[in-house]
């Protein structure tokens, strides 16, 4: 059963019956839509860094439960470019709004804005620590894939260093007996605190260079863009920028028709577009799952859907 959470802030928050409560709602309001749902209600978007898919997901979101959207996706041309402080932003989102959505580039952001806001908070990316509600519409399109999420094999693959969307994943997964395949350059692997999280758990994982020998046995792919605006120094990006690129011939090669493709987006080169019409290929149907799961953590925080069918 949910608990009725003020915020969703990290996933680490999430008991595994919580997430599952969640796709389950998910589910139940992609299959049953109610545009009155959350009728009269305001929601803040307060983004301090660009994006496009999670924002307009958003927003798709609480218009098709009926709420009002206000908000910025961009800091200039807001406060903050007069040195407003964040305390103080969220301070008067909160006098406009219901619940506040917000992406920031530093880590930590999220958390902070819901010590200092009374209305809930719902963390869409702060820097490279997490994006929930990215890691819940993953698990969700791994779910409707597979019908449970249980016993998987996945491989991540890219930039696993700056990448928090897999960083979210990879907790969440840990509820569900994964086997995990970490591929990227070593500049670039898990963080080791969350392969010793993963150890404490005794979740099987390893973490390789090359993904050739594992294509024919995982059940999914998620790529991820090698991230040039986390780079420190653009030399270091320079070395590992392209460094892995699959397409048609490629995937095809391996001879698994089980396999699937997913990818947080935006893409760069990564994945070549000759996939996209394949099998194979689920990560615009995996943004798409956005709109359902965004819908049922707005409607839970503001305890508008207790429990499925209400």
């Amino acid at each position: 059963m949910y608990k009725s959470r003020k915020d969703i802030i990290s996933l680490n928050d999430l008991t595994k019956e919580e997430i599952e409560h969640i796709l389950d709602t998910a589910e139940y309001i992609e299959n049953n839509p109610n545009n009155e749902l959350l009728k009269g209600y305001i929601v803040s978007t307060l983004f301090f860094e660009p994006s496009t898919r999670t924002r307009l997901s958003f927003w798709s979101a609480a218009q098709r439960l009926g709420a009002q959207v206000l908000g910025f996706d961009s800091p200039a041309g807001t406060s903050k470019s007069k040195g407003e402080s964040l305390a103080d932003t969220i301070r008067m989102a909160e006098a406009y709004s219901d619940i506040i959505i917000i992406r920031h580039p530093n880590d930590g952001s999220a958390k902070l804005a819901s010590e200092i806001s009374k209305i809930p908070i719902i963390n869409a990316g702060d820097g490279a620590n997490q994006h929930p509600t990215q890691t819940l519409l993953d698990l969700y399109t791994i779910k409707k894939e597979r019908g449970n999420l249980d016993n998987i094999k996945i491989a991540f693959v890219g930039d696993l260093k700056y990448g928090r969307t897999v960083h979210s994943l990879a907790r969440a997964l840990s509820h569900f007996n994964t086997t995990f395949y970490f591929v990227a350059p070593d500049n670039l692997q898990m963080p080791k605190y969350i392969l010793k999280e993963l150890e404490k758990l005794n979740i099987k994982y390893e973490s390789m260079n090359n993904y050739n020998e594992i294509l024919s046995k995982i059940d999914f792919f998620y790529m991820t863009r090698i991230q040039r605006e986390r780079f420190p120094d653009d030399e270091e990006y320079q070395k590992v920028k392209g460094i892995y690129i699959i397409n048609k011939e490629i995937i095809e090669k391996a001879n698994n028709k089980n396999l699937r493709i997913l990818h947080p987006l935006p893409r760069v080169d990564e994945i070549d577009i000759d996939l996209d019409n394949t099998i194979y290929a689920k990560y615009f149907e995996q943004a798409k799952n956005g709109v359902p799961v965004r819908q049922a953590l707005l409607a839970l925080s503001l305890n508008k859907l207790d429990k499925l069918g209400d």
